[in-house]
């Protein structure tokens, strides 16, 4: 296991852990979370070798086999494939060593060689490699393009493909999602339940966290405090620790009055959507957990727009495209003060490419596009940082956006996002990513915009200042679009979702555990193309396919949600009848001074008989229902 006993851990002057101790068992999930430069990355070098600790001990198995993720890539022609095999350093050489031993027709190396391969895994490698380059997003056409094609994002996402693919007894992940959209984050999840090692997770993600650990290691005042659970189960107990350490939290008072007044705004909109009741249980939430970010940094709010033209955008048989490709076509789609859209949808599907079409980059090609006389657009992208001026401060931006203002009216609201002193004048260029994607938010906020279009706004950011946005956004007015791998965002702050996918824009029926269940179907029937036999059968038209799935799928949402509803209250229904049957089975019930326990068990009794049969039949009108769906959009499974 991994013993750290009394660590202090210094970063040239600064102390970043100060007698720290943890223990992690073989085999465990945690999550390792704390403030940005908390000293997280640090103590991944440390168990890494690369560094050694001031003071104290650590210790972990000598014959372990630890995996990270490398933070560069060369620019090489190797081929993504086999740049990811690269990766595995130890098949690799057995490779080289079985080469060298053929040229030397020794056939007992060989003999030695290949057996060593098998052990590695050398015959299955490819097959292994590829379908974690498809979990990630590449296509079949990608395996095989040299490195030097992919951008940077992408070939962060061959440098994780390389950690996932070599076998490893501690796994370290450094915000392993950055750079994946919602579709590989789910496949991500999926792959680290399955992981059999010890793995050690960074991440901001809270719902991804919450799917990949058991247990929390927090960087709290230069210690390391433990937590059963995952990142749900910390929250709560960490808020009830801090609230018996400080019972006046005066300063999260505010906050919950303001989380109350939208409580109540969406319990009037009570039966309007699945997301939208999602929404209200978050929010209610909210209000306990509050404790547990009470010493954050960050506190912003969006101001009333200046005007909220109604309807924002309008938008009807829209088709866009980048020169003759088309990406999307007859899209509908209205944005009106309020909305709240997520858009769901694979890697390149279009959800980026409809987001710059409504914040003007992209015309369309064809179609009605109107916007509104007063339309104020936020825009937040990845390559909005880059648009920052590297030699002027924070504070100079904003003087640049308002030269009315004070600077110390301006100060002010740069200490909601993070600012303070020093760092409000210092120049942008030696900024993180999480400063420089902060102070574009900061940027967005203070123009007072009445359209958001954000597109992976929490890329870089801390838990807790992913926390600040979720509620800052809570309160905007105007109409909002969103495209994020963060789903903890997506449910909170989402009304409705639409689905980007085989060239269409529609509504998602479903919500975010729906979207996952469609993804991993999307990805399975993936699979099983790519490895069905070829025959001489008349091809289909898989777009249309596809697209035709995608609508079954979407319209018997609701059918199969009450099919498992039914199955689960007659499981539970047929659990208390066997047992009241039990009851009834007892002689001494029959006896005269038992009547009335009697007659309650069977009243119980028949009243049971009576919902399973009322729940039966609901399960059968729905299963017919969704055969005749099955047949009328002529689906086979």
């Amino acid at each position: 296991m991994i013993q750290l006993s009394d660590v202090t851990l210094m970063r040239g002057s600064k102390v970043l852990l100060d007698g720290a101790s943890a223990q992690v068992f073989p085999g465990h999930k945690v999550a390792l979370i704390g403030s940005n430069g908390c000293g997280k990355s640090t103590l991944f070098a440390l168990l890494r070798g690369e560094l050694s600790v001031d003071a104290g001990d650590c210790s972990l198995p000598a014959d372990w086999r630890i995996v990270s993720v490398a933070q560069e890539t060369p620019a090489v022609n190797r081929s993504a494939i086999d740049y990811v095999i690269d990766g595995d350093k130890h098949l690799r050489r057995l490779q080289q060593q079985l080469a060298d031993a053929e040229q030397a027709h020794n056939g007992e190396a060989i003999g030695k060689y290949h057996d060593l391969l098998a052990q590695a895994g050398a015959y299955d490698v490819e097959p292994r490699a590829a379908t974690i380059l498809a979990g990630l997003g590449f296509t079949n056409e990608q395996l095989t393009a040299p490195v030097t094609d992919f951008s940077g994002g992408w070939r962060m996402r061959l440098n994780l493909a390389q950690a996932l693919l070599c076998p490893s007894d501690l796994l370290l992940l450094d915000e392993p999602t950055n750079h994946l959209d919602l579709d590989a984050v789910i496949w991500l999840e999926r792959w680290l339940q399955r992981y059999q090692g010890t793995l050690l997770l960074i991440s901001h993600d809270k719902a991804f966290i919450d799917s990949c650990v058991a247990q929390i290691i927090s960087v709290e005042q230069q210690k390391l405090i433990a937590y059963t659970g995952n990142y749900s189960s910390y929250e709560t107990q960490r808020a009830e620790r801090l609230r018996l350490q400080d019972i006046e939290y005066s300063k999260q008072q505010d906050k919950i009055a303001h989380l109350e007044s939208f409580i109540n705004r969406f319990k009037a909109k009570a039966s309007k959507a699945k997301q939208a009741q999602s929404r209200i249980k978050q929010l209610e939430k909210m209000e306990t957990l509050l404790p547990a970010h009470h010493a954050s940094q960050f506190s912003f709010a969006f101001k009333p727009p200046s005007a909220l033209p109604n309807p924002l955008i309008q938008m009807e048989k829209v088709m866009l495209g980048y020169g003759e490709h088309i990406v999307l076509q007859q899209v509908k789609l209205n944005l009106v003060p309020g909305s709240r859209i997520g858009l769901l949808g694979r890697n390149g599907q279009g959800k980026s490419t409809l987001i710059k079409l409504l914040a003007g980059v992209h015309a369309p090609k064809a179609g009605v596009f109107n916007t509104a006389k007063g339309l104020n657009v936020g825009y937040f992208a990845q390559h909005q940082l880059e648009t920052l001026d590297p030699s002027a401060s924070a504070l100079l931006h904003l003087q640049r956006l308002d030269s009315k203002a004070t600077e110390q009216q301006l100060r002010d609201f740069l200490g909601g996002f993070g600012f303070h002193g020093d760092e409000a004048t210092g120049p942008v260029a030696p900024m993180s990513g999480g400063e420089k994607a902060r102070l574009v938010l900061a940027l967005i906020v203070y123009q007072k915009p009445n359209m958001l279009l954000l597109d992976e706004p929490t890329n870089h950011l801390d838990l807790e200042m992913r926390h600040a946005l979720n509620i800052a956004l809570q309160g905007f007015e105007g109409a909002m679009v969103l495209v994020s791998h963060d789903r903890y965002l997506l449910s909170a702050v989402c009304e409705e979702f639409y689905l980007v996918d085989s060239g269409d824009v529609a509504p998602f029926s479903g919500d975010l555990e729906d979207y996952r269940d469609w993804i991993l179907g999307q990805q399975q029937s993936d699979k099983a193309s790519a490895t069905a036999p070829v025959d001489d059968k008349p091809k289909v038209d898989r777009k249309a396919e596809k697209r035709r799935e995608a609508e079954f799928r979407q319209s018997t949402a609701p059918l199969r949600k009450q099919i498992q509803e039914a199955e689960k209250a007659m499981e539970k229904l047929n659990t208390a009848l066997a047992d009241v049957e039990n009851e009834l089975a007892r002689t001494e019930l029959y006896e005269a001074d038992k009547k009335a326990q009697l007659m309650s068990y069977l009243d119980k009794q028949a009243s049971l008989k009576s919902q399973i049969e009322i729940e039966e039949m609901q399960w059968l009108e729905a299963q017919e229902a969704l055969e005749e769906a099955k047949t009328r959009y002529a689906i086979t499974a």
